[in-house]
């Protein structure tokens, strides 16, 4: 039996998945949620988390840094994303990886994806205290990280960005360029956002 991770963010990137995993044969599988919806809801405090990112236009310290979440939604709500096959060590270093958000089983709202969810499918969504459904004002999107994400579902497939559109609330915040100026990021996390 295999597990899998449904990815709908910046796991979805090859590049950024292998730096978590260790390896570069990463295999994702085209899949679908359903019963969630998509969106900018996770919130990070800029100034005291791991990693601090200032703007490159005026060198200032954002407060608040947004990321991709799920968010229970009804029956009719599908997200799309893409399966990772992972070992049960791999599993573990998602989970450092996604430090704000917390593993859920969500095997049976998954469609596709066959080859690689012979097993457990799981997913990630925010913390309570890092989930934020109106995000703070001022709070930012890192550029970098938005076009990860939207590259990644480029390349997934036929029609995967254009779903990945149509299924992600962007919401207001400002996207930023930014720059790292503290980092106690942990082996295997991104270090661009």
């Amino acid at each position: 039996m295999s597990i899998a991770v449904f990815a709908y963010g910046s796991l979805v990137s090859r590049p950024s998945a292998a730096i978590t995993l260790g390896r570069e044969d990463v295999d994702l599988h085209p899949a679908t949620l359903t019963g969630w919806r998509r969106s900018f809801t996770l919130i990070r405090d800029n100034r005291t988390c791991e990693k601090t990112f200032a703007r490159r236009d005026d060198d200032s310290i954002p407060d608040h840094v947004l990321a991709l979440n799920l968010d229970a939604g009804g029956s009719a709500d599908t997200v799309n994303g893409a399966l990772l096959r992972v070992t049960d060590d791999e599993l573990v270093r998602i989970d450092r990886r996604e430090v704000r958000y917390r593993r859920i089983d969500v095997s049976p709202a998954i469609a596709g994806g066959d080859a690689a969810a012979s097993g457990p499918v799981f997913t990630y969504v925010a913390r309570p205290e890092h989930h934020a459904p109106v995000p703070p004002a001022g709070a930012v999107v890192i550029a970098a990280y938005e076009r990860t994400v939207e590259d990644a579902f480029t390349g997934l497939g036929p029609g995967q960005f254009d779903h990945y559109l149509e299924t992600t609330e962007r919401g207001t915040a400002e996207r930023i360029e930014a720059y790292l100026v503290r980092d106690e990021i942990p082996a295997g996390n991104p270090r661009r956002w």
